[in-house]
């Protein structure tokens, strides 16, 4: 949608707060956003000094605006964060790892069971958590079953069935595990104590537990039954012993929800720390994934949102390490610069850093310091993988680069045995290509890697990965078959966002698993080619040795220069701005040169 577009019907858009939705010309969804003013947060969107070129290419692709007027800025914030979830628009940040948790549900039935689930159903039921480990569960579980009695059996509890005599205690009742209500040997009151107390000892406010066992064990023991309460004082040991392993800081602080946030390019991680009564009782780290260049404040409240909503979360502060607007009444927001808040932040960022090195470790193989079976074995699992012909002992990787839209470089890394061969790795200034192509650019740095080493009579590697999909992979093969090497080694693409990888003349990609040690392997070579192609990138940018193709034309300097990348992003986008456009920053005279610049450049 062009600005003029936008023009005809901005009168249309209220001034209240509200949610609004972008779609493109097939309706399909691609952004839901929040606003206090609808009107001023959608026009935003329609003036010339865009933010970013992620909003700019967002803003082309806008064919139609639906908006929904609420009565408050918390209400607006409710219903983005549940549209984001329900439909997942391309352009809102994307939570990279949903997935379903484990839960503990007491049923709805007589005498209610207690056990773990996946499955919310809306059957009556109270579930609790979500948990973000099965593992975590079944302890909490088993905990449970040592210390509060409760029946595990299936049978239909009526009182009517129980009235009738219907059932028989079994085997759990003689073991202590459960007080026989089949038979009507404990009442529903009682029951439904024991149910209070697993609900008090999820949230971490195990004092009301203590208590209650400590008031029976008094009861047994002025009735002499001293080896009751001595079971009953082995229970309150055991659930003081779990809460000094659970409590952080002092159970004075109250309830609370803290996170941290690590930003890492265009990914986010947030880590959460559910805290009630001065205990942890969940924690968890989350990747996200930004597409418009959010800020952090950005991603964080969203992060914010989508945890609370996850983990049924209501507490009444929230510990962050910088200020965010959170538009929820009743709730308070804490950035902490010292005391026992601040160390429950301090140990959330712990976790989040914890979590991204971890994720680092798992994505790459170490395979530095392995012996050269230990080596060969992750090679031959790649041959495996692949379908390859020859072990591929030696592997290099090709990778374009260049920095908004201009100054195209290449590289290529080199890797032998699985382990980076830094000596053999070449950076390829482009001298073949005029103006971005990232084809022609593979092709040529491809072409002079290879007629190198046949020059030289060198050996070529077994396998060569392409950084690109189909169409790099294809300018790669032209190379190859210009200096007719067909058949003298294996040549794949590596797609960057799905990490799929293509051979030449297939339709269907190949998927290897994605905790495979062999895709572990090729990220790795992908990530090295990435470094060192922008590391060199960024050496020449330092240098000085790229000139920008703006301040060749004759008549146009730095300070106009400057002035265009920074309204326009690149030297593409100013390439194909209209005049009119640009008259208004630099005047008749440089827009005139500047434009005859670009007609000539196009002949």
């Amino acid at each position: 949608m062009t600005t003029a577009s936008f023009q005809q019907i901005v009168h249309t858009i209220p001034t209240q707060p509200g949610i609004y939705k972008y779609y493109n010309e097939e309706h399909e969804l691609l952004y839901v956003g929040k606003a206090k003013n609808l009107k001023k947060r959608i026009s935003s969107y329609f003036n010339k000094n865009l933010a970013s070129y992620k909003t700019h290419e967002l803003v082309q692709r806008i064919h139609v605006i639906e908006f929904t007027i609420v009565d408050s800025e918390q209400d607006a914030f409710l219903l983005e964060n549940s549209l984001i979830k329900q439909f997942r628009p391309k352009y809102n940040i994307q939570l990279k790892d949903d997935k379903s948790f484990p839960y503990i549900v007491i049923k709805n039935e007589h005498f209610p069971r207690v056990f773990l689930t996946r499955r919310k159903i809306n059957d009556g039921s109270e579930y609790l958590g979500p948990y973000t480990s099965v593992g975590k569960v079944r302890e909490l579980l088993e905990f449970i079953r040592q210390n509060i009695p409760l029946r595990n059996c299936k049978l239909n509890l009526t009182p009517q069935n129980i009235q009738k005599k219907k059932f028989k205690v079994c085997l759990e009742y003689h073991l202590g595990n459960c007080k026989g209500p089949c038979e009507g040997l404990q009442t529903a009151e009682d029951y439904r104590e024991g149910l209070l107390q697993i609900k008090n000892l999820l949230k971490g406010n195990l004092s009301p537990v203590i208590h209650k066992f400590s008031e029976e064990m008094k009861v047994h023991s002025e009735k002499m039954e001293f080896e009751k309460a001595e079971m009953i004082r082995k229970k309150i040991e055991h659930l003081q012993q779990y809460q000094s392993k659970s409590t952080i800081v002092n159970n004075k602080l109250g309830t609370m929800d803290v996170f941290s946030i690590l930003e890492e390019g265009k990914i986010a991680y947030v880590n959460y720390l559910m805290v009630e009564n001065g205990t942890i009782i969940q924690t968890k780290t989350i990747t996200l994934e930004k597409k418009l260049d959010e800020t952090a404040t950005d991603v964080l409240e969203f992060a914010i949102a989508e945890l609370r909503d996850t983990f049924n979360s209501n507490a009444p502060e929230l510990i962050v390490p910088f200020p965010i607007h959170y538009p929820q009444e009743g709730v308070t927001i804490t950035v902490p610069k010292a005391g026992d808040k601040k160390k429950l932040l301090d140990l959330s960022q712990k976790n989040v850093n914890y979590f991204q090195e971890e994720l680092k470790k798992r994505k790459m193989l170490q395979l530095d310091g392995k012996t050269d079976a230990e080596k060969k074995e992750v090679l031959y699992q790649l041959q495996k993988d692949l379908l390859l012909p020859e072990l591929p002992e030696h592997i290099e990787c090709f990778d374009n680069s260049n920095f908004q839209g201009s100054f195209p470089v290449s590289a290529m890394v080199c890797f032998k045995m699985g382990i980076p061969s830094k000596q053999d790795y070449r950076h390829f200034n482009v001298k073949t290509v005029e103006g971005i192509n990232d084809f022609a650019t593979m092709k040529e740095a491809v072409h002079r890697r290879y007629k190198r080493l046949v020059a030289e009579e060198q050996a070529f590697p077994q396998l060569v990965i392409i950084d690109g999909g189909k169409g790099q992979l294809s300018a790669a093969f032209e190379a190859i078959n210009d200096l007719n090497l067909n058949g003298k080694m294996t040549v794949i693409g590596l797609a960057k966002n799905e990490e799929e990888v293509f051979f030449s003349g297939d339709k269907q990609s190949v998927k290897l698993d994605w905790g495979s040690d062999s895709l572990k392997l090729l990220r790795q070579i992908r990530d090295e080619v990435h470094r060192f192609g922008i590391t060199f990138h960024r050496k020449k940018r330092s240098q000085g040795t790229f000139k920008n193709e703006l301040e060749m034309i004759p008549g146009i300097g730095k300070a106009t220069t400057d002035l265009l990348l920074k309204t326009f992003r690149s030297v593409k986008n100013i390439e194909h701005a209209a005049p009119e456009k640009l008259i208004p920053l630099i005047g008749n005279t440089k827009t005139q040169l500047i434009c005859d610049h670009f007609k000539k450049k196009g002949k």
